[in-house]
């Protein structure tokens, strides 16, 4: 099997297998659903932290006004009380987001376990520890936050609420930072040593038949160009030069600094030892006589 790890930018982002039979299209698209997959769960948790401490959503009208303003208008949140979990706690949101019905502590833990797991199922750690992600597996972190909110709201989350917009896959991201992370699948394409894969090609195109490789490929936009190319060495292996040149370095500063000349004391550095060895007079002991 093919091992790719899957870059963003310099950023290592996943291992990614396959073979070499597959289709360029094929391939792309799946690690594009990959990437995009990692994103939603990373929304998801972020949200979830904001649903732990102040509960469900408010209605977009209702959004950022304070609670004068509020009676003023005569708005009411129709979800807030018909959504809130069991035993909910007071918790207002001073950034007037959220309802303010907050789950108890042991409920907020079991989101806070679930978004903890999820993150782990799609972490860049995973990269270190030689494991492969997939689609299943981004299924999965997504089931696993799914779970923890029917748990904790068993009467569901409002239409409106991001998780649950985020869990039934009809998010809206317009105008939003994240909107520019996902990428479109049908404009996604990678690259590898410089070079793009063209759409059309099976990767054996590309990488030759050899099935038994590891290939660091660049995730990009058609629109992008072509990425940076990878470094000669690595991060790790250019710090170990950069230290070995810092001990050369001061290891030189020594023996320059260095004023010692008690060398002229030894032996090689008498200019008259040859001569006494011609002579036999090395090595000769002198005791005071017997009387």
């Amino acid at each position: 099997m093919v091992i790719f790890l899957v870059k963003r930018g310099d950023e290592n982002q996943f291992l990614y297998e396959t073979n070499v039979d597959k289709s360029v299209d094929e391939v792309v698209k799946d690690i594009a659903a990959i990437f995009n997959g990692r994103l939603k769960v990373t929304r998801i948790c972020y949200e979830i932290e904001e649903l732990m401490k102040h509960g469900t959503f408010l209605p977009l009208e209702m959004q950022g006004l304070t609670e004068e303003q509020i009676k003023e208008l005569k708005l009411e949140d129709p979800w807030a009380k018909r959504c809130a979990p069991q035993d909910y706690v007071l918790q207002k949101d001073e950034m007037g987001r959220r309802c303010g019905l907050a789950p108890p502590s042991h409920l907020q833990q079991v989101l806070r376990k679930a978004a903890e797991t999820a993150k782990d199922m799609i972490s860049k750690k995973r990269v270190d520890l030689r494991e492969c992600l997939t689609q299943k597996d981004v299924a999965r972190a997504l089931d696993e936050l799914r779970g923890a909110t029917k748990i904790v709201f068993p009467a569901g989350l409002p239409p409106h609420d991001p998780v649950r917009m985020e869990l039934d896959n009809v998010e809206d991201l317009t105008g939003t930072q994240a909107a520019k992370e996902v990428i479109d699948p049908s404009r996604a394409c990678i690259w590898a040593c410089g070079k793009k894969f063209i759409a059309g090609n099976k990767l054996s195109d590309h990488l030759g038949k050899n099935d038994k490789t590891k290939v660091t490929v660049k995730l990009c936009t058609n629109s992008e160009g072509a990425p940076g190319r990878e470094p000669i060495m690595s991060e790790d292996e250019r710090k170990q030069l950069m230290l070995h040149a810092y001990r050369k370095q001061e290891e030189w500063k020594k023996l320059e600094q260095d004023d010692d000349d008690s060398y002229l004391d030894s032996k090689w550095a008498d200019g008259r030892n040859l001569k006494r060895q011609f002579h036999g007079l090395n090595d000769i002991a002198w005791r005071p006589g017997k009387k």
